[in-house]
């Protein structure tokens, strides 16, 4: 079945519809990675987006229980040079058209993804629907123009746990605050030796405080940090009480809480390829990233706050710590193995802090 993609700008990408055969609409965003496609799809932080991916051909290792970074699917829809239909891997369950077929989510395969991506890139990230043909493209159009951004949308209230859940592992008592974690930073606390208990969002200081817990994980998760009011609150209060590692949104979180802004990038940061350096070693790292905003390098207070790591890419900040309280973030993911085990000091950083 035919279908189309239609951006904001008025461009228009047809191709062929798979998975479920609907109407969706997003932001778009595209990710560079060759693989790790289960995890995106599964990735609570591309709630609200419509992911494209760069890679010409997706799909060929099917779908497995094993790499899920959630319980399901949290994109609005998939775009694809060309979806494989027929997998190879020892793992495979099942192929990514019937996943997608089951979680509801539309794709559209055989548009020239490299010609989206570089529309991505010259005018940023833009709003889009994906339609069948026989829709009304002008119509689409002016649709397209009233969807709501995500800037100053908290979208986290979509994504976050409804209730507090004890994950597992034992040792240090950690709260992760749930604003879209995925499940290897949880699994990635308990082999550093945490007992790991996950909360909503919107979970008030005094609560974790009276727990008695050694540690807060601020977790990743999408849309715009600034949106996330209570968040922000919530870790001001924290800040001193005990040890915080800030993960992604974790990271921006942390980072307006100590009076620092953050901004909407153009295009954003996803693929599994992005390299950080380590300011304070020199150390240059290969890590997995996804978020679309950043933290303002020029609202940073240096007197508290030092910038540890850096993109090489764009100069982005990319890792901060307190200068005097035991917190610390990261906007890259270092449970997702680009390393594959590079970033792991960083959970023991946490660890060493927690001990004291």
């Amino acid at each position: 079945m035919k279908a189309r993609l239609i951006l904001e700008d008025g461009s228009i990408f047809e191709g062929q519809a798979f998975g479920a055969i609907k109407q969706t609409e997003g932001e778009v965003v595209f990710n560079t990675g060759m693989t790790g496609y289960q995890e995106i799809l599964t990735d609570p932080s591309y709630a609200g987006q419509i992911v494209a991916m760069t890679y010409p051909l997706i799909g060929n290792y099917g779908f497995n229980r094993e790499d899920l970074e959630s319980t399901k699917s949290h994109v609005r829809g998939f775009v694809v040079k060309e979806v494989c239909r027929t997998p190879s891997n020892w793992r495979s369950l099942g192929d990514l058209e019937s996943y997608l077929k089951e979680n509801g989510i539309t794709g559209i395969e055989g548009i020239d993804t490299r010609a989206l991506t570089r529309r991505l890139r010259d005018k940023g990230t833009m709003k889009g629907i994906i339609s069948l043909t026989d829709e009304d493209p002008y119509k689409l159009l002016e649709k397209v123009k009233n969807l709501p951004g995500l800037n100053g949308v908290n979208m986290v209230k979509e994504v976050t746990t409804p209730e507090k859940y004890f994950w597992g592992g034992s040792g240090y008592k950690v709260a992760v605050i749930d604003f879209g974690v995925k499940h290897n930073i949880l699994r990635s606390l308990v082999e550093t030796g945490c007992e790991v208990t996950v909360y909503p969002a919107w979970v008030d200081a005094e609560e974790i405080m009276t727990t008695g817990y050694d540690g807060v994980l601020l977790s990743n998760g999408p849309g715009d940090p600034k949106a996330v009011t209570n968040a922000v609150e919530t870790v001001k209060k924290l800040l001193g009480r005990l040890p915080i590692f800030g993960i992604c949104l974790g990271h921006q979180i942390l980072a307006l809480a100590l009076g620092a802004d953050t901004y909407k990038m153009k295009f954003g940061h996803r693929g599994v390829n992005h390299p950080v350096k380590d300011l304070q070693t020199g150390r240059v790292y290969i890590t997995s990233q996804n978020h679309g905003f950043a933290v303002d390098e020029n609202s940073i207070d240096s007197r508290i706050v030092e910038v540890t790591h850096r993109n090489l890419n764009d100069g982005t900040i990319e890792g901060i710590r307190h200068k005097k309280l035991p917190a610390f973030s990261i906007q890259y993911h270092p449970e997702a193995s680009p390393g594959p085990t590079d970033s792991k000091y960083l959970f023991e950083k946490f660890l060493s802090l927690m001990k004291g």
